[in-house]
């Protein structure tokens, strides 16, 4: 029997840990899969950072909207309350016109909670300190028929920020970048 992971297999076991999936009670050693990964996945030699550094950025596709949110002086209970984040998350990824794949949260103690929302569009993600009343919010979403912002919106909206600051960084493709092909190796 061979004991080998396929590398979906080893991205889903990725996944996991980063996402806390499983609690503390989880662990792999990754270090027996360590020689099999590509240095630099799916790209040919052709594509390398050195000559992406070199070019020029003028034209430039509009690929997504990333979203930086802070909310500050929250509802303490509502930063603390697992299930009351899993459901903004939902209601946000859908004011937003995203697609939810998958919604993973995890509660710390004595306080804080964190969460993904997995989008087919890319993702939400949040980081509360209730004790302070912050958290921390980037929402990523490609594609046209997305709003990020709505999401935002409705996020500060739920946990009764009193304060919070907003960055839109549009996430672009030089022209000459979008020429390049992956290819496997």
């Amino acid at each position: 029997m061979d004991s080998k992971l396929s590398i979906n297999e080893i991205r889903f076991l990725w996944l996991k840990l980063l996402v806390g999936y499983c609690g503390n009670d989880f662990s792999i050693d990754m270090e027996p899969f360590l020689p099999e990964l590509h240095p630099n996945p799916g790209w040919n030699e052709s594509t390398k950072s050195k000559d992406i550094e070199n070019l020029d950025v003028i034209s430039r596709e509009n690929i997504g909207r990333h979203c930086i949110l802070e909310l500050y002086q929250c509802d303490e209970a509502k930063l603390n309350d697992e299930a009351f984040v899993r459901t903004t998350l939902t209601s946000s990824a859908k004011i937003a016109g995203a697609t939810l794949i998958n919604l993973v949260t995890h509660s710390f103690k004595p306080q804080g909670v964190t969460g993904l929302a997995l989008l087919a569009e890319s993702h939400i993600s949040i980081h509360t300190w209730p004790e302070i009343g912050y958290a921390a919010i980037d929402v990523f979403t490609c594609g046209d028929h997305t709003m990020p912002e709505k999401a935002c919106k409705l996020i500060s909206k739920e946990f009764l920020a009193q304060h919070s600051s907003l960055k839109n960084i549009e996430r672009e493709i030089p022209s000459e970048v979008q020429i390049l092909h992956r290819e496997p190796c």
